[in-house]
């Protein structure tokens, strides 16, 4: 009968070994066939992990048996299983005697009537993955003569294909690991080498660059911040690029669409049965960033509770997956990215001060498109170079009226309002031309955004130094561009006061430089060169209207 039983136990675990089944099922499909083969009240695989044996699988305990563990040194019973291993010579099963005094790991973990195990059969038998002790199975029965006819050869047997299914497990776990990884590293790549590149020479951009150079070859945690549409996720795509990780993963997450019951799964990843709906192990992203890059985007997003474990991980380089306390040691770089001013979050309680210094460690700020000059012609002659193979069209160019109407354009949305203005008007003007005229002209009705530089002029930023000598130090840097020759210079009676010579100066100049340019005032402070909100204030100092 037990010869039969063992056929047919055989039978599923060989199919079972062809499946794709999660660690925990697989090892409880196979703790049932020992129940099965040898008619025991409860079978249990542990694991051995320092000086501790961990549950793996139970059946027939308590579901509580699952949560502990077993210290070896306060388990005579398992020191003595244990042993065997001593001696690779010697047999790896042993039965206790009925009359063994030693206290049994499973008093109160077996259903009873009185929760003891009183007398009864009990044996257990080492498991030996890649000539090492893996850890234990051991079987309980209460009948105490259960054991006395069991078949030597079948045991042996049976240990044999449960360290077979213990390291067939291992290896599939370790190749959908692996799997996994590639698959991030293969999308990141793919990613890179089709994403855009930064493109500008404003001295904002050229400042930006040695910014990233400088802070690339380092593992310095870096937090990149600026408006929305600045182009950040280029910025961490760069000081990846040109660090020693390289060749590693960059992973990207973007905090910000991430559901908050489902954040710390997808950074920390999860073990099968932590939660509702978690049929087997998955690897968070730090892991699966291991030796590479991750970019938390959005990072003023997360939840208080989620900020205290990402502390925890980037001060000891160890985490632990939702619904394990086994930790895991990550090497990863990591940069963060916000549209917020975390200072103030922090300030008003909505972000960890601890957390924020430690992404701060040097913060790059990824200026405006407004603050970047012409770098708006150049990066429009970009995107109209990827539109026009969208569209079907030749060439698509900007008239000079529709370059000044970008360039007088305050840009709220930053590089992805340019993308998407010149896409929509792109598609007005291929439906007013032939699909083969040679150039297609972009006519800054085309752009329709006048209403929104109105809007745009009626702005005042009062947060900048309104000294009147900046400006003066600014247009002097940029006077020989205006044509202020031709400004008439009118002088006082009261002993040439320079004052009010430098007064006469600013107001001619500046509504000269107003007049070239339709009386816009931010299309002027960026032709003179100046801070809009210093131009700003001066005028009203000199009641410029």
């Amino acid at each position: 009968m037990e010869n039969l039983r063992f056929i047919e136990s055989i039978d599923t675990i060989i199919y079972d070994l062809s499946r794709e089944l999660p660690k925990y099922q697989r090892y409880n499909r196979l703790l049932q066939a020992w129940r099965d083969i040898f008619s025991c009240d409860a079978c249990v695989l542990l694991k051995l992990e320092g000086d501790n044996l961990i549950p793996k699988a139970a059946n027939g305990l308590q579901i509580e048996a699952m949560g502990r563990h077993f210290p070896i040194a306060e388990h005579p019973r398992f020191e003595q299983i244990l042993a065997h291993y001593e001696n690779e010579v010697q047999k790896k099963v042993h039965r206790f005697d009925t009359d063994c005094e030693l206290p049994d790991p499973y008093d109160g973990l077996i259903q009873t009537p009185d929760g003891q195990l009183n007398v009864h059969d009990c044996m257990g038998a080492v498991l030996v993955i890649d000539n090492k002790p893996w850890g234990i199975v051991t079987m309980d029965a209460l009948d105490p003569q259960r054991f006395d006819s069991l078949d030597p050869k079948i045991l042996n047997s049976m240990i044999g294909l449960t360290e077979v299914v213990i390291k067939t497990a291992n290896l599939i776990f370790s190749l959908d690991q692996k799997v996994q990884r590639q698959e991030q590293v293969t999308a990141s790549l793919i990613s890179e080498k089709f994403s855009e590149k930064m493109i500008g020479s404003s001295p904002a951009m050229n400042m930006l660059n040695l910014e990233i150079d400088l802070v690339a070859d380092s593992d310095l945690a870096a937090l990149i911040y600026g408006e929305s549409g600045t182009g950040k996720e280029l910025v961490a795509r760069r000081i990846h690029m040109s660090s020693k990780r390289a060749k590693e993963a960059l992973i990207t997450v973007n905090c910000a669409a991430l559901p908050e019951t489902m954040v710390e799964s997808e950074l920390f990843g999860h073990v099968a049965g932590a939660f509702t709906g978690a049929t087997k192990n998955r690897l968070g992203k730090f892991e699966l960033a291991d030796s590479g890059t991750l970019f938390l985007d959005e990072i003023g997003e997360l939840p208080l509770s989620i900020q205290a474990k990402l502390l925890r991980v980037i001060q000891f380089g160890e985490l632990q997956r939702l619904g394990s306390d086994k930790p895991h040691k990550v090497d990863v770089r990591l940069i963060t990215a916000t549209n917020r001013d975390l200072a103030k979050e922090v300030a008003e309680g909505r972000f960890r001060d601890d957390l924020y210094h430690r992404l701060t460690v040097y913060p790059i700020k990824v200026p405006s498109l407004r603050e970047r000059g012409n770098d708006i012609l150049l990066l429009a002659g970009s995107f109209l170079a990827k539109i026009q193979r969208k569209v079907g069209l030749n060439n698509l160019t900007l008239s000079k009226d529709a370059e000044r109407a970008l360039l007088a354009y305050e840009w709220p949305g930053n590089v992805r309002e340019l993308e998407h203005l010149l896409s929509r008007a792109s598609l007005r003007a291929a439906a007013r031309n032939r699909k083969d005229d040679r150039v297609v002209i972009l006519e800054s009705s085309d752009l329709d955004i006048q209403s929104a530089i109105g809007e745009s002029n009626a702005s005042l930023h009062t947060n900048m130094n309104t000294d009147s000598d900046v400006i003066v130090k600014d247009m002097a840097s940029v006077g020989h561009v205006a044509g202020q020759d031709d400004i008439v210079i009118s002088t006082v009676d009261n002993d040439n006061n320079l004052k009010q010579i430098t007064d006469d100066f600013q107001t001619q100049f500046i509504k000269k430089m107003l007049a070239e340019n339709n009386g816009n005032s931010a299309a002027t402070a960026r032709a003179i060169g100046v801070d809009r909100s210093n131009l700003h204030r001066l005028m009203k100092r000199l009641d410029i209207q």
